[in-house]
């Protein structure tokens, strides 16, 4: 039995009655026109997309698109998906049962853990360090093994502390995983995204021979509307039993939103950088709310994607947010959703409106 998923739940009662919403995930997202924009002839194209099914595993053209951010796995390692959720639960759902042991990287999104928990197997969880920048340790690693282990889970960048491992810190975690002979689960839907170009790393799939890498168009794109993601493992096993249990859940994929999606990742570059644009002048207006506040907030600078986790030093965020949403209209996660205590919020800084929100929110808490 799946436990009821916080943060959805948290969404499904506020997301479209608040007037901002200061704690999305995804980035700023856009017209099919402008999408289409992007290629010429492609608005031409899309008036003739056939409205029948499509391929199960995904069009050939998006496959070799999505395909070229994992060049050493390739396309046929590539299983599309209606949404990332549907890969997160066809993977863990395929790797792990009763009996078995997953450890994962915590805090995180909830279906990494809690599928598993619904499958009948134990799930324990790989603390990150939140009094720093988020970074879980991988000596801890070691302590948390059993002999029914079966997959590792991380997600880096992270959704919410915007943490992004090292080379060093990933190398390690691999290392662990081959000495152990586990599944290593990547959840990449941030990659892209890096504030540094630097910090971006290969993909876990193009790295270890069990690694699974996860992605998708919501977040570093900002076409979350499409609600396309995808698998990409070199293990051609693995594969085909994630491509059977897909037949259950979706079959195939919308054809409009794989033909919008081909278009975007042959544009990937163009949409990321659109994107980071957003992203850069939010996180300097962060950076300046948090100086002016350092009595109320603590906060480190996040490295990648469109969220972060600061900590609220009055604590009882629950109590916060609840405030916030009935007397001034705004939005934020408390860390409760999380699973993860009751001082934190998280912070969404990929879209365009971000500037409003805060200016709202800073009156209301300067209030108080």
């Amino acid at each position: 039995m799946l436990a009821p998923f916080k943060l959805e739940r948290y969404f499904a009662r506020y997301e479209f009655t608040t007037r901002y919403l200061l704690c999305a995930s995804d980035a700023e997202a856009m017209p099919i026109r402008d999408l289409l924009a992007l290629e010429p002839g492609a608005a031409e194209r899309f008036d003739d997309v056939w409205l029948g099914y499509t391929e199960s595993r995904g069009s050939p053209e998006l496959r070799e698109a999505i395909a070229t951010l994992y060049p050493l796995t390739g396309a046929d390692g590539v299983l599309v998906h209606a949404g990332t959720q549907e890969a997160i639960f066809t993977l863990l759902s395929v790797l792990a049962g009763t009996g078995d042991h997953v450890i994962a990287q915590f805090p995180a999104y909830q279906s990494q853990y809690a599928v598993v928990e619904a499958s009948g197997a134990e799930v324990s969880r790989w603390h990150s360090d939140l009094t720093r920048d988020g970074a879980p340790d991988p000596d801890d690693l070691e302590r948390l093994v059993r002999p029914s282990t079966r997959a590792l889970i991380v997600t880096s960048p992270n959704n919410p502390t915007g943490f992004v491992f090292e080379r060093e810190r990933l190398d390690r975690t691999i290392e662990f995983a081959r000495k152990h002979g586990l599944w290593l689960v990547s959840d990449e839907v941030y990659r892209g995204s890096e504030h540094d170009p630097l910090w971006r790393l290969p993909p876990v799939c193009d790295l270890y021979e069990r690694g699974i890498s996860l992605g998708g168009t919501a977040k570093s794109y900002g076409l979350a509307g499409l609600r396309i993601g995808w698998t990409v493992t070199g293990d051609a096993q693995l594969y085909e039993r994630l491509a059977s249990f897909k037949d259950y859940l979706t079959i195939c994929n919308s054809a409009p939103s794989e033909f919008l999606a081909t278009v975007g990742m042959r544009h990937g570059d163009e949409l990321i950088e659109r994107v980071q644009r957003i992203v850069t002048r939010n996180l300097d207006l962060l950076d300046a709310y948090f100086a002016r506040h350092t009595g109320t907030w603590q906060w480190r600078r996040p490295r990648a994607g469109t969220t972060a986790f600061p900590r609220y030093v009055r604590g009882d965020t629950d109590r916060l947010c609840a405030e916030l949403i009935e007397n001034a209209g705004v939005l934020l996660l408390p860390s409760s959703v999380f699973d993860c205590g009751n001082d934190r919020v998280r912070i969404g800084y990929g879209r365009a409106n971000l500037p409003d929100a805060l200016a709202v929110m800073e009156r209301y808490i300067d209030d108080l």
